[in-house]
């Protein structure tokens, strides 16, 4: 296919009817993000059953999150900032300009990957232990970490290019790069924990033998005749022009996850600080339970991105608000019920994790307080993702700022100080922020989106 030659595969996002491919995109997307899900949790399951020492190993996992987040984070600076530019040099039939942002997105996720192995290497062991680790907990957090860095690379392939799948519609062959590995990932899971005998080091061997093999299949499908973009040769470079606007972009999805990697940081201090071990090993679990509410909604929205990138790019408003109707609808009744059953039933949530009496009974207390702002969450999702459709990185960048760095960390640090709050108030925190970030954000796209919108409207008018 000629580089500016459009597809019945690009085009449909453009005329098809929007409630049905907008059902086609996102059912695909939601259950690849559910499917991530079970590859986040189910080494937490796994190893928080450890005869004897699963409490304990847990905990360390716990520790070792947030580096893995950050190393997630890169691959969404480079993804979730270069697909929606990718999808909006489509949509303007700039065929060309889209295999390019394809190609050095690509150059700089092998780049970064090479550095983040080098980095944490290096620093994994003090870093650990400022996020918490006790001398009981850092044997187990190093064990999984140090084998978790060998895969760097495929994190990042896996991960930052199967954006690139997604932003071309094709929402199922995403959804089978995360059923790969998150399948292979169970399977692998309790053979090298239990069978082999390998502990934490067994889970996270089976992780990045799952992610390689990802890793491996996002490659070749975009090396392949399908694929409406080209991942060729001579594209793998780094030009800054384009570049530049991509990681502009990408810093809103890259801070929103980065700073999840502060937020870590500052809840397992916190709680081994005002509580201990158990507390540590609660709060994974509560962080694991938060993830089962935004990665579904993640995956909502995304299933709308493409949409609304595209037909921006080719000047079709009306197309973008029905899109975005669609996905604040779906967002908010997500949010609102999925929330709702954790809310009632916080106990069979938290027992999937562990069966430690007292892990139990401190996370089926702190989840209702922790997650109540989520029952309407959606809202902010929903909008916070049109922005990032629609290539607004400031206004992006600020609302993933506010939620955790301006809002979420400076009560979670100060919360726990008043009035002898403890562990209390590190569970308050989240509410109140998510709160506080839902009203702003939904307030400012009501002020921005007839702006944003207005160039492509008088075009065609």
């Amino acid at each position: 296919m000629a580089d500016n030659t459009p597809s019945q595969d690009a085009t449909r996002l453009a005329t098809a009817p929007l409630g049905r491919l907008m059902l086609q995109l996102a059912v695909p997307t939601v259950l690849a993000q559910i499917v991530n899900l079970l590859y986040n949790m189910v080494d937490r399951i796994y190893v928080g059953r450890i005869p004897e020492t699963g409490s304990v190993a847990l905990a360390g996992l716990g520790v070792s999150f947030p580096i893995i987040l950050l190393i997630s984070a890169f691959a969404a600076l480079v993804g979730m900032g270069g697909a929606p530019q990718a999808s909006i040099a489509m949509g303007q039939k700039d065929y060309k300009k889209a295999n390019e942002i394809l190609g050095n997105s690509t150059a700089f996720l092998i780049l970064l990957a090479i550095s983040l192995f080098a980095v944490f290497w290096v620093i994994r062991r003090p870093v650990l232990m400022m996020f918490g680790a006790s001398e009981t907990t850092l044997p187990y957090a190093d064990d999984y970490l140090k084998i978790y860095l060998l895969g760097t690379i495929s994190v990042q392939i896996s991960l930052g290019l199967n954006q690139f799948i997604s932003c071309q519609g094709f929402a199922k062959t995403s959804m089978v790069t995360v059923l790969i590995g998150a399948v292979l990932n169970i399977i692998l899971d309790p053979i090298f924990i239990y069978v082999f005998h390998m502990g934490v080091k067994g889970a996270a061997w089976a992780t990045i033998l799952s992610q390689t093999v990802s890793a491996v299949w996002v490659f070749l499908f975009l090396c392949g005749k399908k694929s409406i973009l080209k991942l060729r040769l001579s594209t793998i470079r780094l030009d800054p022009k384009i570049l530049k606007p991509v990681l502009a972009l990408g810093l809103s999805p890259f801070i929103m996850q980065a700073t999840e990697c502060l937020v870590q940081l500052t809840f397992n201090t916190g709680m081994q600080r005002y509580g201990n071990d158990y507390y540590v090993g609660a709060m994974t679990i509560l962080f694991s339970v938060s993830q089962m509410l935004f990665l579904p909604m993640q995956g909502l929205s995304q299933g709308a991105t493409p949409i609304i990138s595209y037909n921006y790019g080719a000047g079709n408003p009306q197309r973008v608000k029905k899109a975005f109707r669609l996905m604040l609808t779906a967002s908010v009744i997500f949010s609102f019920c999925a929330t709702g059953i954790i809310l009632l039933f916080p106990h069979a949530f938290i027992s999937m994790f562990s069966n430690d009496p007292e892990i139990i009974r401190i996370g089926s207390y702190g989840i209702r307080i922790y997650t109540f702002g989520f029952l309407f969450f959606g809202a902010q999702c929903a909008c916070q993702q049109t922005f990032i459709a629609l290539g607004q990185a400031k206004i992006s960048m600020f609302l993933a700022l506010l939620r955790k760095v301006i809002l979420l960390i400076p009560l979670a640090i100060i919360l726990p100080q008043i009035g002898g709050l403890g562990t209390n108030g590190l569970f308050i925190a989240e509410p109140i922020s998510d709160i506080l970030s839902i009203i702003t954000t939904v307030t400012m796209f009501m002020i921005n989106i007839k702006k944003i919108l207005a160039p492509i409207s008088s075009r065609n008018a």
